[in-house]
């Protein structure tokens, strides 16, 4: 399990040792209330439940503090002058309570695509999504399929480098005939080096310029198999069935900055949204 706060644009990721004072992490659930005059209460809710974070910190060193501002006021800081990486749109955040990174919907295999194309691709083989099983879809393999999961932002789920991540793919996969993988990338999304094992689990190293990590899975077999369960996770204890917290691109809509004493420590707040996009 990661240790600390790991926050910035992609690529240039930013761990932050210093626990925050404060930190709430809780989803915007938009539920709106109708009473009709009996008194009977409908409810009315979005299929989305966008995480909303807050922390805050006393005392931070000076050069911690400067990356959040630096994050919430869109200033360009090092590392990003002359990089195809600007300091406006979303940031990543790799928050140390999340156990499972994947989506929620994709963790829990809900998906709102017939083929599945929100979650899931096809890298070698041939797998047809099928209508949901209870609360689940499964997928039909037709051959020795491997399929990849995809972000909804990324060309995968943000890392640093030296990073260690675990991968569990759906359990009801054998572990006999199962592939895990991890394959990682540069920032722009190019193909770096791939983790492999034979098995249900892999554990791998963010190397050397990896920014990304997409995981791999394939059941080696043929036939029907359900896509939930599975957990991507940073440290050595992927668990089964966690709920996916995601790890969403995240938008700066609050800040505050205040010297505290004695100086050049900064008492700072930052606030963050989950978001599909953030332009300028």
């Amino acid at each position: 399990m990661i240790r600390n706060l790991w926050i910035g644009k992609p690529g240039l990721l930013r761990e932050i040792p210093q626990a925050a004072k404060s930190w709430d992490r809780t989803a915007d659930l938009n539920v709106t209330e109708f009473k009709s005059l009996e008194g009977a209460v409908t409810t009315v809710a979005p299929p989305r439940t966008p995480r909303r974070l807050k922390f805050s910190w006393d005392l931070l060193p000076p050069d911690e503090a400067q990356h959040l501002v630096r994050l919430a006021r869109r200033v360009n800081g090092p590392g990003l002058q002359g990089s195809s990486s600007p300091s406006y749109g979303p940031l990543a955040l790799l928050d140390p309570a999340s156990l499972n990174l994947l989506d929620p919907y994709q963790a829990a295999a809900q998906s709102s695509s017939p083929s599945g194309g929100d979650h899931w691709f096809t890298i070698v083989g041939t797998m047809v999504v099928s209508p949901a099983v209870g609360d689940t879809v499964v997928a039909q393999f037709q051959d020795v399929t491997r399929i990849g999961w995809r972000h909804g932002t990324w060309p995968g789920w943000p890392v640093a480098p030296g990073m260690r991540v675990s991968w569990l793919v759906p359990p009801d996969w054998s572990a006999a005939t199962a592939t895990a993988q991890l394959d990682w990338k540069a920032a722009d999304g190019s193909y770096l080096s791939t983790s492999s094992a034979a098995g249900s689990t892999v554990t791998g190293t963010a190397p050397a310029d990896a920014a990304y990590v997409t995981p791999v899975g394939g059941p080696g077999a043929t036939g029907l198999f359900g896509l939930a369960g599975a957990c991507l996770t940073i440290g050595d204890t992927p668990v089964a069935y966690a709920l996916g917290d995601g790890c969403p691109a995240m938008s700066v809509t609050a800040y505050s900055d205040a010297p505290a004493n004695p100086l050049p420590y900064r008492n700072v707040s930052i606030d963050l949204v989950e978001v599909r996009g953030a332009e300028l």
